[in-house]
Parts: C-alpha cells; structure tokens; sequence
C-alpha cells in the first residue's frame, strides 16, 4: 500500500519522505500561492485556479484571499459556497461541505492528526480522518474543526470554536470543546 492510499484510509502514514506526497503538496501550495496573488478582479483566474485545484468544475463558490490547503483534491464544496479571508483546508483525507455554507474569516479543517505516542509521532507520522459539513450551514471567524468530525444540516458554529465531536443538524454549537447550546 502507497504512502497516499494509507493517507486516504486514514491509516497511519508518512508524509514527510514520500515523493508522490511531497510532490502533490507542492503542486497545491504553488496553486494556492497564484491564487492569493492575483488581483481582486480577476475573477475568472480565480476559478479557473480553484477548479484545477480541487480537479472539477464548479458552480457558484467564493474564497476570498488568502487560502491555503494541502492537496486540494480532496476537497468538495456545494453549491453557493462563501469563505470568508484566511482559510486553511488541510485536506489529507476528504473535506466534504454541502450547498449554502458561509465560514467566516481565520477558520481551519484539518484532517490530519499526529499520534498521542511520542516515538511514534517524532517519526513524523500522522493519519487522517474526513471532514463532512452539511447543508446551510454557517461557521463564525476562528473556527477550528478536527479530524473526523461530522457537522449536520442547518448548523451554527460560533465564532472562535473548536468542534472535536460530531455537531447534529438543526443546532447552534459554540464553545472550546464545541457543545450544541441550543436547537434552531
């Protein structure tokens, strides 16, 4: 098994040495830096760069500047979707939003997580587990999601959260751990 099927099923891997890997992050770290370099206007660009990013077509989708991922491959957005500035998508594993999602500006995904053993996480080894956010969905600024959680349908994420567990649908969730506070 290659380094990036490992990566993909959420096994532990090594990204730190492996050619394919190290190359394909290059390769979307070099598309992110055009991306967040181009001028305001140049809105055909930007999506032109976005779609060779993620590898598909897309419909109507805003990311402002600055935007930063690992692969850019495993990321799926739906329709209408909006992110506000700094977005940080660490994309080792699928990250998955639905249609109408609104994320504020300072907010990260990440997929990837180091193990708890120190010998083996000095190895540089880490794993990675998918990302799902669902439809009509609003994440405020500053929001951190980790490795394999699931945020339901028609959510609201307060601003300066850190979502470590699945979030249901129809709830407004906020805090450090993230808590559902109440339904909508």
């Amino acid at each position: 098994m290659t380094e990036k099927e490992k990566m993909l099923a959420g096994q532990i891997y090594d990204a730190n040495y492996d050619k394919e890997l190290i190359e394909l992050r290059l390769n979307a770290k070099e598309l992110c830096y055009e991306y967040n370099n181009l001028r305001p206007n140049e809105l055909e660009k930007k999506k032109e760069i976005i779609e060779k990013l993620l590898q598909k077509s897309l419909g109507a989708f805003t990311i402002e500047p600055n935007f930063y991922c690992d692969y850019g491959f495993n990321i799926e957005l739906g329709e209408n979707f909006y992110a506000n500035h700094n977005l940080v998508l660490l994309d080792a594993n699928k990250i998955k939003f639905g249609d109408n999602v609104f994320i504020g500006p300072n907010c990260g995904f990440y997929t990837s997580g180091h193990p708890l053993d120190y010998e083996t996480r000095n190895k540089g080894l880490e794993y990675a587990k998918p990302i799902t956010v669902g439809n009509n969905v609003w994440i405020g600024g500053n929001v951190c999601v980790m490795p394999g959680v699931t945020i339901g349908d028609n959510v609201v994420i307060g601003a300066g959260s850190v979502v470590v567990k699945d979030i249901p649908s129809n709830v407004v969730a906020v805090g450090n751990p993230c808590k559902v506070m109440k339904e909508i």
